[in-house]
């Protein structure tokens, strides 16, 4: 009775804070098409190099709620680090004794990089097909990317070579000073597989670990609880410069977005067919409450231990369950990785940043890197996007401009999560009774 109570009281602090920022959309569209349409006229101001320049005073007044928008993106950045090393470390140590569990844990393996890198591929082709931030051309000099450069850091460029290098850490404490993703993944792995070599004597390390990754999902939690005030400036700020008509982006943006997910849909259901055959609508129906229930609360992790059951019900053995399932969810987080494409190459479409498809496609690589470390909660992924952004010297602000929105693309991708997961858990548990 009690976990019901908390069970409740949880979602209906989601349902608020989703309110809340439904209600700052509204309020920060109002105030700034306000501001655009009664500060009009340019002005003459100095620039950084005490220069006069122009700029139009509705922009400039919007400047200043960007400042709201600055606050809550240094907040998200703040957890970056400690949200990845606890959840990979503990993704991989749950794997237990690598011997011992080499054939499932490999198969695991092909499985959530395979869908992994079909869900950023189809994302890639996508968001370039229906290219939904090309209308906006925004000016990237409006933002001061300054704050997200000092704690994520910048590359100037994504060479092969420079990325191989960057990869690997020299020291794990300038990675985690610096906020470095990529190094910090990199020592989660060997951390994580040197722990499940130490056995049993690294139980209490992976207890602890885990128990700080749930206080961090905690703090992510409060976090969030900034949301409004940055989608309220980020909001504000967009509109004060372009006006309502910027609205007909968000539209097409979410309609692109689903469309790329009904199509992955299709492609994890046909292999989920040819693997489970007719049992595949057995499936579906297991599956059904814990689908909806990740619809409505926007997150995957929710219905864990729902999804336990009905997969168990379902025919799948515990022991396969309780390995597989928790790895997905550290692994295997299909819906959010083309989530993460889409925001990210939208952001740059939005200030007009041309991305070659070279570097395209080490952004691909870089998210299939990183993603790996996030857990399924609430808007995790603007974690990744944040990250990822910044280093590609695009605007990491502009997640403001998908936040108004995040929480509607965020139930369908907790949605496609929740069925990635099951048809992986129900795929390999059957080509080991085979």
């Amino acid at each position: 009775m009690d976990c019901r109570i908390i069970a409740v009281a949880m979602s209906q602090k989601k349902q608020n804070l989703t309110v809340y920022i439904l209600v700052a959309m509204v309020v920060g569209a109002v105030v700034g098409q306000l501001i655009h349409a009664y500060f009009p006229e340019t002005i003459q101001i100095k620039d950084a190099s005490g220069e006069l320049k122009s700029i139009v005073r509705s922009e400039y007044i919007g400047q200043y709620f960007k400042i709201l928008t600055s606050v809550f993106l240094r907040l998200v950045q703040m957890i970056i680090a400690p949200l990845v090393i606890t959840t990979l470390i503990v993704g991989i140590a749950k794997m237990g004794n690598l011997k011992a569990v080499g054939r499932v844990g490999g198969r695991s393996m092909i499985w959530f990089f395979s869908a992994s890198l079909a869900s950023l591929l189809l994302g890639l082709m996508l968001v370039n097909f229906f290219a939904p931030g090309a209308a906006l051309k925004l000016n990237v000099s409006g933002f001061d990317t300054s704050a997200a450069s000092d704690v994520i850091g910048k590359t100037q460029s994504f060479s092969l070579q420079h990325f191989i290098e960057h990869l690997f850490p020299k020291s794990l404490f300038e990675a985690l000073a610096t906020n470095e993703i990529l190094q910090i993944v990199v020592f989660s792995i060997f951390f994580g597989v040197a722990l499940t070599q130490y056995g049993e004597k690294g139980d209490g390390i992976v207890k602890m670990l885990d128990n700080l990754s749930k206080i961090i999902l905690i703090l992510v939690g409060y976090v969030m609880w900034f949301a409004p005030l940055g989608v309220f400036g980020g909001i504000t700020a967009i509109i004060a410069t372009k006006g309502l008509g910027i609205l007909k982006v968000y539209g097409y943006y979410m309609g692109s977005f689903y469309v790329g997910l009904a199509l992955l849909w299709i492609l994890l259901l046909s292999v989920g067919y040819f693997i489970l055959r007719k049992r595949l609508t057995t499936l579906l129906n297991h599956l059904k409450t814990p689908l909806m229930v990740a619809f409505s609360t926007t997150s995957s992790e929710a219905v864990f231990p729902k999804l336990t059951e009905e997969l168990e019900k379902f025919g799948c053995r515990k022991k396969i369950v309780s390995f597989i399932l928790p790895l997905g969810y550290s692994f295997n987080l299909d819906g959010s990785m083309m989530y993460m494409t889409f925001a990210s190459i939208f952001i740059a479409q939005a200030y007009g940043i041309p991305l070659d498809l070279g570097t395209q496609l080490t952004m691909l690589l870089v998210l299939m890197l990183t993603s790996k470390g996030i857990a399924g909660v609430p808007r995790a992924s603007l974690v990744v996007v944040a990250a990822t952004c910044t280093m590609f010297d695009i605007p990491a602000e502009g997640i403001a401009l998908i936040l108004p929105i995040d929480h509607f693309c965020d139930m369908g991708r907790s949605m496609t999560n929740v069925l990635g997961n099951g048809l992986a858990t129900a795929a390999i548990d059957k080509w080991e009774k085979d």
